[in-house]
């Protein structure tokens, strides 16, 4: 059995390929950070009207200020991690320094106070927004080292997948246990909800260090910034925003984190209040494969209903971005999210159309949905590291960690304002957390989990369908200017 821990293998220079334990290794970066993640997308809404205890409108405000407050950190990120120099290079120790603490703000979040409503806000704002500073300072470096493991842009497109199947196992993970473990009497013995969410994130922040340890020691950062490049935070700057591609990426991006957000936001809540527990008769072709127990005609509740959706949602989605390599190299990276999205677009909007009993719908038209959906950002992602690539190609400099921070930035200002304006819209249409809600509410919970991110994600489409210019043939040039540039750069001396 290989050592996880050994230094990682060096990389033939001629073929400028990785070793499969490396990027494995790096996958266990999103694994680790998307047991936060998930959760943050999947349960945090819940987690504060429905556990916590604040209301839909004061969880809404803070989620939307907290998340673009914290957004403006990252490019700050970005640039402190580019500037970093050690012997394990510009973002690897990023990890090793933050894993600890991310998991102490996590646990935290997750720790209800006996406070009074007053110091329970506080509470919340101060534990979520600590966890969301130490999350952006490991993931904006964590992400960014997609630039620098390798200059090859296939291997890159491959370290994506890998990145994204981490990302779709946590929230396998996620989905399948949090509840039962949380759940009074559950897996984990709780004596009331509350405890059972504060052990349940003492279990994941322990797991979450462990796995950023693994990406550390196994990882290794090879495309450095050309020896001529000064440091010049104006500079980086300006080369970012004169960027066409990354500003038509960013713009995608948020609309397509929109798109997600505001499906993912309300998915508890749709099962919970709209579709309720519902008596499932399993189709008898699955016999043979269910255990006795889950045979034949049962009531599942809405926590049931909800975890087996979200798992299906990652489960589908795994094996979507494991499809995105062969689909890439048949279409090319904007060719595939474009054929992607449109399937992803309809079976969100179908969700309209469906009533609550016809649960077996619901889950099916999902499933194509997820399985289409999932694979999106690995090739955003990909793209991402495409554009610092067309950045130092046009200027002769690169800020791989600014190029992803300010994209990051976009993913959470995009998550935060969905978060927020979904909560905000609840309460206006007179969502009352634990209790029957009105014709209107439920109606439109059910537009805010089909119709409204569909028409969203048809303007992420449009923006890259057409304005999108890095096609596979453009980066083939690119990258074959670049590396004849890195190998002449490497044979000149250093510049003081």
């Amino acid at each position: 059995m290989p050592d996880i821990l050994a230094p990682a293998a060096a990389v033939d220079p001629s073929t400028e390929r990785l070793s499969m334990r490396e990027k494995f290794s790096y996958g266990f970066g999103d694994l680790a950070s998307c047991l936060y993640w998930q959760t943050i997308s999947l349960y945090l809404t819940l987690y504060y009207t429905d556990i916590f205890g604040i209301t839909a409108l004061a969880a809404g405000a803070m989620l939307a200020s907290s998340r673009s407050c914290d957004a403006f950190f990252d490019p700050v990120i970005g640039m402190i991690s580019d500037r970093t120099r050690s012997r394990w290079g510009k973002f690897r120790p990023f990890l090793l320094y933050g894993c600890v603490p991310l998991a102490v703000a996590g646990f935290l979040t997750f720790t209800v106070p006996n406070l009074g409503p007053s110091g329970k806000l506080i509470w919340a704002y101060v534990t979520f927004n600590a966890m969301m500073i130490l999350y952006t300072t490991i993931n904006i470096p964590y992400t960014a080292m997609l630039g620098v493991i390798s200059p090859n842009p296939n291997e890159r497109t491959t370290l994506s997948s890998i990145k994204f199947c981490g990302a779709f196992l946590a929230g396998i993970i996620v989905s399948a246990t949090l509840l039962p473990m949380a759940r009074v009497g559950g897996w984990l013995g709780a004596t009331t909800v509350q405890r059972g969410w504060q052990m349940s994130f003492g279990i994941y922040g322990v797991a979450s260090i462990i796995f950023f340890l693994i990406v550390f020691f196994n990882t290794k950062e090879r495309v450095q910034p050309p020896k001529a490049q000064k440091t010049s935070l104006g500079k980086d700057l300006g080369d970012l925003v004169t960027n066409r591609p990354w500003l038509i990426l960013l713009a995608a991006t948020m609309t397509f984190i929109f798109f997600v957000a505001l499906k993912g936001t309300v998915t508890a809540y749709y099962f919970k209040y709209y579709v309720g527990s519902q008596t499932v008769t399993m189709p008898a072709m699955l016999s043979p494969i269910l255990p006795k127990s889950a045979q034949g005609t049962q009531v599942w509740g809405w926590e049931s209903l909800v975890s087996a959706f979200n798992t299906s949602n990652q489960v589908l989605s795994l094996l979507g971005v494991m499809l995105v390599p062969f689909l890439a190299r048949m279409t090319g990276r904007k060719g595939a999210f474009i054929i992607l999205f449109v399937i992803a677009i309809l079976s969100t909007g179908a969700l309209y159309f469906l009533r609550p009993d016809q649960i077996f719908l619901i889950f099916a038209i999902n499933s194509l949905g997820s399985i289409t959906g999932g694979p999106l950002s690995a090739v955003l992602w990909a793209m991402y590291a495409d554009t610092a690539d067309y950045a130092e190609w046009k200027t002769g400099r690169r800020a791989t960690g600014l190029v992803f921070s300010a994209s990051i930035f976009a993913q959470k200002f995009g998550w935060g304002w969905a978060g927020g304006i979904t909560l905000i819209l609840m309460s206006f249409l007179g969502f009352v957390a634990n209790q029957a809600q009105t014709e209107r509410s439920l109606h439109g919970v059910v537009q805010l989990m089909s119709i409204f991110p569909a028409a969203i994600g048809v303007i992420s489409l449009l923006l890259v369908a057409f304005l999108y210019p890095l096609n596979e043939k453009r980066m083939s040039e690119i990258a074959r200017d670049l590396k004849t540039r890195r190998a002449a750069d490497a044979a000149s001396p250093a510049v003081a």
